[in-house]
């Protein structure tokens, strides 16, 4: 899985959050707004386009190309993004028994509640 850097990571929380498709002067005027998400500073439309180009090659982002200017969506959702992450990162540890076991251990009760029931559904299924 690609990572994210500073500003990939500003532009797929916009496009997470936004209910409809965003151009990419809507991502850059958002980004401007924000200021410190864009590390602030303010963001040229081609360092936009170049950053949602960067995201489409990365899988990240699909583009609306029958319009004018083109439309940008998220391709999956920031729960999926950070599981995949998650996955990812489980999968580098050399004993993963161990590092499931610290995790589990660091998680609040009511994490630990929502992991009981969430094992227990994929296990009737």
């Amino acid at each position: 899985m690609a990572t994210l850097g500073d500003l990939e990571r500003a532009v797929m929380d916009l496009l997470w959050d936004a209910a409809t498709p965003l151009t990419a002067n809507e991502l850059r005027a958002a980004l401007e707004a924000g200021g410190a998400a864009a590390g602030g500073r303010d963001v040229a439309a081609t360092t936009v386009l170049t950053v949602l180009s960067r995201l489409e090659t990365k899988g990240f982002v699909d583009r609306t190309r029958e319009s004018r200017p083109h439309l940008y969506t998220a391709v999956s959702g920031r729960a999926e993004h950070t599981a995949e992450l998650m996955h990812e990162v489980l999968g580098t540890a050399s004993d993963r028994d161990a590092a499931l076991a610290r995790f589990v251990g660091q998680v609040s009760p009511e994490e630990a509640e929502m992991l009981r029931t969430l094992l227990a559904s994929r296990d009737q299924a």
